[in-house]
């Protein structure tokens, strides 16, 4: 049997699917989300459709994604018991603990960024909660950047503690799923933004975001570049690995073309085509962010199933 190519059929089971996958994905870009927010927040205003796009964003996403993540563990009627008992020496107890503070001051902060047009419901109760979440909002920025950082992290330590899989079990993960993550923020916020500014009223924080995702996507392919070295550089299994699972596969080219090519190559073209012209192209801006976001999720799917498949 040659292990270099072939049906994926041939290889080990899969027990973490594309809903784990997905939810990787979407706490990955909850966190860029916040960090992001944050960041437009502090250089350009919170009256600004980008930094409510981002504040929008971070809740959601991870919202979305617990409750993939609760349906695909199964019992879902239990799950509470993994938010009672904490054992700290498992990442995903730590995870738990970080999601269970992050989540709710994620909420709160988007309340307060969305305070103007939650006022218009002439609801008092909701005004004083948006009032309440506005004045906050300094604090709720400087634990959310912290604890951004933490989610994005912990969405690659997660993999990394299964120590049998060599393509997972790497300090450089974290970091990369990280970095995808604020590249993935950073595309999303801007895809929003840009479909709701019609009017380009506000073509320096898209810029700054086209900037940002930019340094991110180079900054991911290096640590996609360590990844894999590190890797093939610790044991003879984990070079085979690496052969196994850059070769010309289904999954092998579904990184080549759809991470490195269009998810990474193309955007990047993209980028210095609309940071190069002082007019700002709308709909170059639209596609660099689909792009880019396909890539990131493709990514995840890719460092899951090539770490089960290629042990």
């Amino acid at each position: 049997m040659n292990n270099m190519s072939g049906s994926l059929a041939q290889y080990t089971e899969i027990y973490w699917g594309w809903p784990i996958a997905f939810y990787l994905f979407l706490a990955g870009l909850s966190a860029g989300a916040s960090i992001v927010a944050v960041l437009i927040s502090n250089k350009f205003g919170k009256d600004n459709y980008y930094f409510k796009a981002a504040a929008l964003i971070a809740p959601v996403a991870i919202i979305l994604g617990l409750a993939l993540l609760v349906l695909d563990l199964g019992k879902p009627l239990s799950f509470y018991w993994i938010l009672l008992l904490y054992n700290f020496d498992s990442v995903m107890s730590i995870g738990v603990a970080l999601l269970l503070v992050y989540t709710p001051l994620s909420v709160i902060y988007a309340i307060g960024a969305f305070k103007n047009e939650i006022a218009m419901l002439k609801i008092s109760l909701f005004d004083a909660l948006a009032n309440l979440a506005s004045k906050l909002s300094g604090l709720l920025g400087v634990l959310l950047f912290i604890l951004g950082i933490g989610v994005g992290a912990y969405t690659g330590f997660l993999l990394s503690a299964a120590h049998k899989i060599a393509l997972w079990n790497t300090p450089v993960l974290p970091l990369l799923f990280l970095v995808s993550g604020l590249s993935c923020a950073g595309a999303f916020t801007l895809l929003l933004g840009v479909l709701k500014d019609e009017k380009r009223a506000q073509n320096q924080t898209a810029h700054f975001l086209l900037k940002f995702d930019f340094l991110a996507i180079i900054v991911e392919f290096l640590l996609i570049v360590a990844l894999f070295m590190v890797v093939k550089g610790a044991s003879a299994s984990g070079a085979q690995s690496v052969a196994n699972a850059l070769s010309a596969n289904s999954l092998g080219l579904m990184f080549y073309i759809g991470v490195i090519g269009l998810g990474m190559a193309v955007p990047i073209i993209l980028d210095l085509s609309v940071l190069k012209v002082h007019d700002f192209k709308r709909e170059f801006a639209v596609l660099n962010a689909i792009l880019v976001i396909c890539g990131v999720f493709l990514l995840r799917y890719y460092i899951v199933y090539a770490g089960q498949i290629f042990i």
